[in-house]
């Protein structure tokens, strides 16, 4: 079997892990290895350096990082990674995630972070296998089935309010 590149869900804390599940659960439903931690752009700036710059070394593919309130650790792994980063703002009890978000999706030309929604894990995950997807066949048919799943749902939902207007 072909060694599959992982992805790494770091979290600026550990009060984000209700949030990241999502994530995490998703990776795992598309059968891609994922390894969890907790890293502080702040409080243990150097291990979240050295962990981004080891990353593809490592066997990761992409690395997502979820953090709120100031929420520099995306920047700050992009920083030393030419991985794709991919940032979830987290909402606080501050400002409901603007200021994470914008923390997050406002970064200087050279140092992208792409940026999903508030608390947005589920599709940080999804965009994570489609970057993983570009070179790995069995990721791409899930993604596309998972696609054609969702407009099924979607068309059942319309045939369901149809009869339901006929009445």
């Amino acid at each position: 079997m072909e060694n599959k590149k992982k992805v790494a869900v770091i979290m600026g804390s550990d009060s984000d892990l209700p949030v990241v599940k999502a994530a995490i659960t998703k990776l795992k439903s598309f059968g891609i290895p994922v390894e969890v931690h907790v890293m502080s752009a702040h409080r243990t700036p150097e291990t979240a350096c050295r962990f981004a710059s080891s990353a593809k070394d490592n066997g990761f593919g992409v690395i997502i990082a979820a953090a709120g309130k100031a929420a520099h650790l995306a920047g700050v792994l992009a920083a030393h990674t030419t991985l794709p980063v991919i940032g979830i703002p987290v909402k606080s009890s501050t400002l409901d995630g603007l200021d994470a978000l914008l923390a997050t999706v406002q970064m200087p030309s050279g140092i992208p972070v792409a940026t999903v929604a508030i608390d947005g894990a589920a599709n940080a995950a999804i965009l994570a296998a489609q970057i993983l997807a570009v070179s790995d066949e069995d990721i791409a048919r899930q993604l596309m089935e998972m696609k054609v799943s969702m407009a099924k749902e979607v068309e059942e939902k319309d045939k369901a309010l149809q009869d339901k207007l006929e009445d």
